[in-house]
């Protein structure tokens, strides 16, 4: 019973603390893909022609939903946990009575909140865009799911790591920005020429946006079966890693 009030308590706050600075939050998502529907979708889109059977405005829709999931899970968790690190918050989290995977999951569980909310509204904001289709919703949810769990497990893992607010931008900048646009957000990775389909292979997105991409069109450069087993494989690695780093005390204990 403790634990499960622990664990409401820290999401419940996760939530509040990102609702309660929305415009910062929830509102850049939505400006930015409407901007990226402008252009890639409306101007450029209508020069490329159809993307693999569909106009290639409703071929990016899912990628870009996908990517705005992904961003928002990462940065809420990253930001969040350090913030908690710099005020000292973590250590008395640390000598509380409870176990160190309800820290890790109720940071997780407000990134994955805030994650799949902008998810939502990136998507209503593209029914002014475009007619959405919903090939299989179970597909679609299952991947939001997994995908929102492991960018935000990534993002506990970044500020565990980091000494300063600089540090948490390093991995979006550097790493996370490059694998999301080279992950097959606004091209399908069999027009790529075959080494680099099979190097595009080694990007986990890649698997996160064709599972996505097949629940709203029922098409997929990569088999749905390999898809969720890399992303399952992903949430556990980095959940090990995590609760192995908290138990340690990395980057936490002064």
């Amino acid at each position: 019973m403790n634990n499960s009030i622990a664990l409401k308590s820290i999401i419940t706050k996760e939530v509040q603390r990102f609702m309660r600075i929305w415009i910062q939050t929830l509102v850049p998502p939505a400006i930015t893909i409407s901007l990226y529907f402008v252009i890639f979708g409306s101007l450029i889109g209508s020069r490329i022609g159809d993307m693999n059977g569909f106009d290639y405005m409703s071929f990016i829709v899912p990628g870009l939903i996908m990517m705005s999931i992904i961003t928002n899970s990462y940065a809420n968790v990253a930001g969040s946990f350090f913030s908690a690190k710099w005020q000292r918050n973590v250590e008395e989290m640390l000598v509380a009575p409870v176990p160190n995977w309800v820290i890790v999951a109720g940071y997780v569980g407000g990134g994955m909140a805030r994650g799949i909310l902008v998810g939502l509204i990136v998507t209503l904001v593209s029914l002014f865009f475009v007619d959405i289709q919903l090939h299989n919703i179970w597909i679609v949810l299952a991947t939001v799911i997994l995908t929102s769990a492991t960018f935000s497990l990534a993002g506990l893992i970044n500020a565990i790591f980091a000494g300063t607010f600089d540090d948490i931008s390093i991995i979006p900048t550097f790493v996370l920005t490059p694998l999301t646009y080279l992950g097959g957000v606004f091209y399908s990775i069999s027009l790529l020429p075959e080494f680099w389909q099979d190097v595009s292979q080694v990007n986990p997105i890649v698997y996160m946006v064709n599972a996505f991409r097949y629940g709203f069109l029922g098409i997929s450069d990569i088999s749905l079966v390999t898809a969720f087993a890399v992303m399952s494989f992903f949430i556990v690695t980095l959940f090990t890693i995590a609760m192995v780093l908290i138990a340690k005390g990395t980057g936490l204990r002064s």
